[in-house]
């Protein structure tokens, strides 16, 4: 099945370009310390909202040149408004796969004393560029931790109801319809306001996680419980039955990976909703607190009206979502068609 899917994935066009896109990012992120030229920590506040850098590989003298960039100096104009002008009075060279400023390993940096902001800087003069590899690791894998904690207990859960069925079945889908009549931003927005000052980043990042697929899982389990009921009359089932197989087993083993084609449709697809939810709690301030770096709390920065006319390059954790999720649903609606082709009519 998965060599049926990935080929299918690749003949279509809009899912390879997503496939490829999201390869991108990830790979990026993996090896965020070595891409990054800076580290996470990194800042320099008389460095505030600089310009990205610009690089040049053609002289003054018109001769091609090994990849340079100047320094920003800092002025500010008659509305004491940051302006910066570039120091042509110094090249800084760009050095490849060598040690930066912190000792470590990067696959690109500058000469000393030069800086390198490929995507301009934050209020704080942090480098936008790193931060945002960074803090991809937190947005694009929210979704993957929190379906390890729905997916187990959508499954038993919409299992266990429709196998049995009856009073047993009622009671299960009254209370997952109780749980999915729960708004859940609002619940989460109440939630993660009422998180202790004191929590770290990662241990309120493990606790949205679970805050989500906590609601997210009756949903799920309510669309197993009907796919169980039809195949739980299958003759397979019934054998399994006369052979003395117990319910448990006959469930998990029997049943259940029947499912497993809108199991992988449903992951795909559910995806890019927690990216979304990640990075609007952290939009709000009430997910991963700075210093900490996500692509949500990145892009609170850019609310303000004169940073998205001055400074755009604060939009790009904004793009970055965009372009995520929607690979996530091109690669999704594919999957859902190569599995399901009634889907397409």
């Amino acid at each position: 099945m998965l060599k049926i899917i990935i080929s299918g994935l690749w003949k279509d066009k809009f899912a390879r370009m997503g496939m490829i896109v999201l390869a991108v990012i990830y790979l990026a992120i993996l090896f965020a310390p070595i891409i990054a030229p800076y580290s996470k920590d990194y800042s320099d506040r008389s460095l505030a909202y600089v310009p990205p850098s610009k690089i040049f590989t053609i002289d003054e003298n018109g001769h091609f040149s090994k990849p340079y960039t100047y320094n920003y100096v800092r002025k500010f104009d008659e509305n004491n408004f940051n302006v910066y002008n570039i120091d042509r009075s110094q090249k800084h060279y760009l050095k490849f796969f060598s040690t930066g400023e912190d000792g470590k390993f990067h696959l690109v940096t500058v000469d000393k004393g030069g800086k390198l902001f490929l995507l301009g800087t934050d209020i704080n003069g942090r480098d936008v560029f790193s931060r945002i590899l960074f803090g991809g690791r937190i947005s694009m894998t929210i979704g993957f931790l929190a379906l390890f904690v729905l997916f187990p207990i959508g499954m038993l859960y919409g299992g266990i109801s429709g196998y049995f069925g009856g009073k047993i079945d009622t009671i299960m889908m009254r209370i997952a319809e109780g749980i999915m009549s729960i708004p859940s931003f609002y619940l989460l927005i109440i939630l993660a306001s009422i998180l202790p000052a004191g929590m770290t980043s990662v241990q309120r990042f493990l606790l949205i996680v679970v805050i989500l697929a906590l609601i997210g899982w009756a949903g799920f389990a309510r669309v197993v419980r009907g796919m169980v009921l039809s195949i739980k009359n299958q003759e397979y089932v019934q054998a399994a039955k006369s052979i003395g197989a117990s319910d448990l087993r006959i469930i998990l083993k029997h049943i259940l990976p029947q499912t497993t084609s809108f199991i992988i449709v449903a992951i795909t697809l559910s995806i890019p909703s927690y990216i979304l939810s990640e990075s609007g709690l952290s939009f709000l301030g009430l997910g991963i607190q700075q210093p900490d770096a996500s692509w949500g709390n990145m892009l609170k920065e850019a609310q303000i009206f004169s940073n998205i006319i001055y400074r755009p390059w604060l939009l790009t954790p904004g793009f970055l979502i965009f372009l995520a999720v929607l690979s996530f649903n091109l690669v999704g609606d594919t999957v859902r068609d190569i599995l399901d082709p009634k889907s397409k009519d």
